[in-house]
């Protein structure tokens, strides 16, 4: 591989590994452990309640959304792997960069009163752990796929 060069089928490869870890964890928090909690917060904050299509939709959208972050994951440690070379450090330092910003987009949302301190504290910091956990797994194999 030259210099600078993403290799795509890498980043689709370690990006789908990023997502099923995203999924799995996002499946886990928000189905379960943050469900109660999130459906009381979105009527207290006045929203309306989801239709039947909407919750039918919802699942799949957001695995469907959590493959497109892993894949973006995965293109962000592939864009700066070439300045900060491969292996578990870079791959830590994109999973924190995005998580910087996911969670400057959970502050975004408690401020707008979409969601309680309480829920987007959570939120933070199981992206804290999942982001550099699935660009740490998805890298491995970006890592042995451009060999």
């Amino acid at each position: 591989m030259m210099m600078g060069t993403v290799h795509n089928k890498g980043v689709l490869v370690g990006g789908l590994i990023a997502g099923a870890v995203l999924s799995m964890s996002d499946v886990l928090l928000y189905g379960s452990v943050l469900k109660a909690p999130m459906e009381a917060a979105w009527r207290a904050a006045g929203r309306p309640t989801m239709t039947d299509l909407q919750r039918t939709l919802e699942v799949p959208a957001s695995i469907f959304l959590d493959f497109v972050v892993g894949i973006v994951l995965m293109w962000l440690y592939a864009a700066i792997q070439p300045r900060f070379r491969a292996g578990i450090g870079t791959a830590m330092r994109a999973g924190l960069v995005a998580w910087f910003l996911a969670a400057l987009l959970c502050a975004a949302f408690m401020f707008q009163g979409v969601m309680p301190l309480g829920i987007m504290n959570i939120t933070i910091l199981v992206l804290l752990v999942e982001y550099p956990l699935a660009v740490v797994l998805g890298a491995k194999l970006y890592t042995d796929s451009v060999r």
